[in-house]
């Protein structure tokens, strides 16, 4: 089990909305924390510095570590989260369906309602849970970026390691800058409605 996939599962598990771009760049910022905690990566200033490849058994944890630029200057985080993050939410989603550990879920009681998915009960979902439930600093952190433990405030955060501090504050800067161009988009997309519609 990974901090993303558990942050994957928290996300489904207490239904809250939460945009597919957001979760994805959160997604990309727990895998980045594995590999720190894993000895797989190291972080200096903004970037992200390799180290031994981690031995995980995970394939997205396996891909995430083959992703990573081993050249220096090395890649910055920001830039990571954002071309790791690409679609990732979809990805986790997928892989989850594929092994069983999401079942459909019809919202409303008509049969044709629109089809969600739900964790299933497995020990990865009661694993996810109890972390949830211990407010485990490095989930509750991310969730919180996400707005899904909007409870938390940043001062309560509990992070002691530095490096995971720098992940999670990038994950925060790049959730805002996606916030931002949607605002601008919606701006932008309004105006030329109202250019159409003429005085």
């Amino acid at each position: 089990m990974t901090t993303a996939k558990d942050l994957f599962i928290i996300a489904i598990d207490l239904k809250r909305s939460v945009g597919q771009g957001d979760l994805s760049l959160a997604l990309a910022g727990a895998e980045l924390i594995d590999l720190i905690d894993a000895g797989a990566v190291a972080v200096d200033g903004d970037r992200i510095v390799p180290g031994q490849p981690p031995t995980l058994d995970d394939r997205f944890m396996d891909e995430a570590a083959a992703g990573l630029t081993r050249q220096a200057p090395y890649e910055r985080i920001e830039d990571w989260l954002w071309r790791r993050g690409r679609d990732l939410s979809a990805a986790y989603q997928a892989a989850l369906e594929k092994n069983g550990e999401l079942k459909p879920q019809r919202s409303g009681r008509l049969s044709f309602g629109t089809e969600r998915v739900e964790p299933a009960d497995t020990p990865a979902r009661r694993r996810a849970a109890d972390r949830w439930k211990e407010k485990e600093p490095v989930l509750a952190a991310l969730a919180s970026v996400v707005g899904i433990d909007d409870e938390r405030s940043d001062d309560d955060a509990g992070l002691d390691d530095e490096a995971v501090t720098t992940v999670v504050a990038a994950v925060h800067d790049a959730v805002m800058e996606l916030e931002a161009v949607r605002q601008r988009r919606t701006i932008e997309n309004t105006a030329f409605a109202n250019l159409w519609r003429g005085p």
